[in-house]
C-alpha cells in the first residue's frame, strides 16, 4: 500500500478527550474517529487491525468446531420478556418502537435469540453438542462511557454458544472454549489471566473472566502467586479470619455533630479507620437489612445480591419510612425491627467505633455478643492487598486488568422457558444444557495498546499491525533512493509481507515518527546508504538496526519480523551474510 494514496490521518498532539495511552493513540495513530460518548468510527488503519483480531478469532473457534451465524441486533421485546429479562438488564439496554408502537432493543447480547433459534431446529440427541458463533456488533447504553473502545455504548462483540444433552457435555464444551480463548488471546500477544467471576446478568453458576493486565483496567483481580488462586474482586474471597475474642473497653457514647465519613470519624476519634464498623443500610426482600463491614473494607454488592437476591441501598423515602434508621449515623447497638448480617471479617475486630442510632454521636468500645448481636454471616467484604488466601492462606495480592473474554456454565436457564428440548435415546423429552462465551472483539485493540507502547507510539504486534513492514524512502527526490524503494516494495510484497510504501511527500522526521506513532513492527530505512548499496531494517519493538546490503533487505525483515513473533520461512539472505548489527 502507498502511504500517499492512503486514508492516514495521523495527529501530531494529544486529544483533548483521551484519557488513557491507548485511547490517545489510537486516536492520534489514526485508528479511530470518535463520532459521539462511546460511538467510534474504525478507520483503514483500525479496521484492518480489526479484521485480523476478527481472523484469530475465527481460526480458533473454527478450530474447535464451532459454526458462524450472524444474527440481528434488532429484537422485539418479547423474546426478551420470555426469559426475564427485559427489565432485569434495565437502563443498560437501548430501546425502541417501530411506527406500529412495537417495542425493539438493540442487542447487548444474545442467549434470547440464539435459544429461540435452536428450539425451533433441535428435536434429536444425534444433533447434539451444537457450538455457534457470531462476530457482532452490540449495544450498551453506558452511563459513563470513556476511555476509547474499553467503555463504549456500540461495540464488536465474538458471542458464542454451546448447546449439549447433559452437564458433562457443558464441561467439554466449556473446556474447549478455554482452550480457544487461552490460543486467541495469546495469538493476539496478550499478558492475560483466567479468573473466577460473577456471571451478573447472563445468568449461570460456573464462569471466569479473561483478563489482560492493564494499569488503565477498571477491573481489579485478585491473585496468590504461591497456588494460582484468582477472582475477579466481586467473586473473590479469603481464607476466614481469625475470632480475637472480647474486647476490652467499655462502650460510650461519643459527641461527632457533622461528621459522617469513616474517615472523618477515624479522625476525630483517633483510631484507625479498620476499627470502625460500618453498618450499611439495604432494602432486599423481607424488609431492610443492616451490613456489617469493617470500616477500611467497601461491601461488594455483587456479593451481598448473591446471598439476599437483589438489593439497593436506602433513600430518603426508605428513611422517612423507617424513622429509627438515622442515615449517617447507623450502627447495630439497639437497631431495632432489622436484620443485622456481619461480614466474617467482623470477626477480627473489637472494641468498634460505631453509629449510636442518633444524629450527630457514634458509639465507642462497642463489641459483638456483649453490645450487639448479628442475625447472621456473610462474605460481602471486599478483598485487600495481603489478605490471605482461601486456598493456602499465602498473601494475595490485586492487579489491574482489562476484561476481553467471559465465559459462562449456564445449564437451562435459558433453554428451559424456551421450550429447547431433545430426546434422548429413551424417547424422554430433555432440555438442552447451554454455555455461552463473550470475547469483546473492538476491546482487545485498547488491551493490546496498553500493553504494546512507549513513549513514542503503538508497537504492534505483528500478528495484528495494520502491515507487517513500512518502507522509508527519505529523499525521493534521490533517482537511487526512489529506485532502491520501488524495487523493495515489490521485493518485500511478492514474499507475501503486507507492506505500506511511505511515498509521501513528507519530511523524514514526519515519516519516522508516524511509523513509530502507527507501529509498524520493522522499518526498512532508505537514505543516503543507498549510494553504497546498503540499507537500515529497524526493529520497532526494540529499536535494533541491521545495517544490510539492498540484496539482503528481504532475509532481514523475515528475521526481524520472526524474532518478534510472527511465523515466517525464513530462507537464506541474497546478499554477503547477516549484516551488522547497530545500536
Amino acid at each position: 500500500m502507498r502511504l500517499r494514496e492512503y486514508f492516514f490521518p495521523t495527529l501530531r498532539e494529544d486529544p483533548a478527550e483521551a484519557e488513557i495511552p491507548s485511547h490517545r493513540l489510537l486516536l492520534r495513530g489514526g485508528f479511530v474517529r470518535q463520532v459521539a460518548a462511546g460511538v467510534y468510527t474504525f478507520m483503514p488503519l483500525g479496521r484492518r487491525v480489526l479484521a485480523k483480531v476478527e481472523a484469530i478469532v475465527r481460526e480458533e473457534m473454527d478450530r474447535q468446531g464451532s459454526l458462524e451465524i450472524l444474527m440481528p441486533a434488532l429484537h422485539p421485546r418479547d423474546l426478551w420478556e420470555r426469559a426475564g429479562r427485559w427489565q432485569e438488564y434495565g437502563p443498560l439496554m437501548f430501546r425502541l418502537k417501530d411506527r406500529a408502537g412495537r417495542e425493539y432493543c438493540l442487542a447487548p447480547t444474545h442467549e434470547e435469540l440464539v435459544t429461540a433459534t435452536v428450539a425451533a431446529e433441535i428435536s434429536s440427541y444425534r444433533q447434539l453438542p451444537l457450538i455457534l458463533y457470531q462476530i457482532q456488533t452490540k449495544f450498551r447504553d453506558e452511563l459513563r462511557p470513556r476511555f476509547g473502545l474499553l467503555r463504549a455504548r456500540e461495540f464488536i462483540m465474538k458471542d458464542a454458544y454451546s448447546f449439549d444433552r447433559d452437564e458433562e457435555g457443558l464441561k467439554e464444551s466449556y473446556s474447549r472454549m478455554v482452550e480457544a480463548y487461552t490460543r486467541i488471546f495469546r495469538r493476539c500477544g496478550l499478558e492475560f489471566r483466567m479468573v473466577e467471576a460473577v456471571a451478573g446478568e447472563i445468568g449461570g453458576d460456573v464462569n471466569h473472566e479473561f483478563m489482560a493486565l492493564a494499569e488503565a483496567g477498571e477491573d481489579i483481580f485478585v491473585s496468590c502467586p504461591s497456588c494460582g488462586y484468582a477472582a475477579n474482586v466481586e467473586a473473590a474471597t479469603t481464607a476466614e479470619p481469625h475470632d480475637v475474642g472480647p474486647g476490652s473497653q467499655r462502650l460510650e457514647e461519643v459527641p461527632t455533630p457533622g461528621v459522617f465519613r469513616v474517615e472523618e470519624v477515624a479522625s476525630l476519634l483517633d483510631v484507625p479507620t479498620s476499627q470502625v464498623l460500618k453498618c450499611m443500610l439495604y432494602a432486599a426482600e423481607g424488609g431492610p437489612v443492616a451490613v456489617l463491614v469493617p470500616g477500611d473494607r467497601e461491601v461488594v454488592e455483587a456479593k451481598l445480591a448473591r446471598a439476599l437476591g437483589p438489593v439497593r441501598l436506602l433513600g430518603e423515602a426508605d428513611f422517612e419510612a423507617e424513622p429509627n434508621l438515622v442515615p449517617g449515623f447507623a450502627g447495630p447497638v439497639g437497631l431495632e425491627g432489622v436484620r443485622v448480617l456481619a461480614d466474617r471479617w467482623v470477626r477480627a475486630g473489637r472494641d468498634w467505633v460505631t453509629g449510636a442510632n442518633r444524629p450527630g454521636f457514634h458509639l465507642r468500645g462497642a463489641n459483638l455478643g456483649r453490645d450487639f448481636q448479628v442475625d447472621g454471616w456473610v462474605d460481602v467484604a471486599g478483598v485487600k492487598e495481603g489478605d490471605p488466601c482461601p486456598r493456602c492462606s499465602s498473601p494475595l495480592g490485586l492487579q489491574k486488568a482489562i476484561e476481553v473474554g467471559h465465559v459462562f456454565q449456564l445449564g437451562t436457564r435459558y433453554s428451559e422457558p424456551f421450550r429447547a428440548t431433545f430426546t434422548d435415546e429413551r424417547g424422554e423429552e430433555r432440555p438442552v444444557v447451554m454455555g455461552c462465551y463473550g470475547i469483546g472483539v473492538s476491546r482487545i485493540l485498547t488491551a493490546v495498546v496498553e500493553q504494546h507502547r512507549d513513549e513514542r507510539g503503538i508497537v504492534w504486534p505483528p500478528a495484528l499491525a495494520p502491515f507487517h513492514v513500512v518502507v522509508l524512502p527519505l529523499n525521493l527526490r534521490d533517482p537511487a533512493v526512489a529506485a532502491a524503494s520501488e524495487r523493495v516494495y515489490a521485493e518485500l510484497g511478492r514474499e507475501g509481507l503486507e507492506v505500506a510504501l511511505d511515498d509521501r511527500d513528507a519530511s523524514a522526521g514526519v515519516k519516522f515518527a508516524d511509523a513509530d506513532l502507527v507501529g509498524f513492527p520493522v522499518q526498512v530505512i532508505l537514505g543516503r546508504k543507498v549510494a553504497e548499496g546498503r540499507a537500515e531494517v529497524k526493529i520497532r519493538a526494540t529499536g535494533e538496526r541491521l545495517d544490510v546490503s539492498l540484496g539482503e533487505v528481504g532475509w532481514a525483515v523475515r528475521r526481524s519480523l520472526a524474532a518478534c513473533g510472527l511465523a515466517l520461512t525464513l530462507g537464506q539472505p541474497a546478499g554477503e551474510g547477516e549484516g551488522a548489527l547497530l545500536h
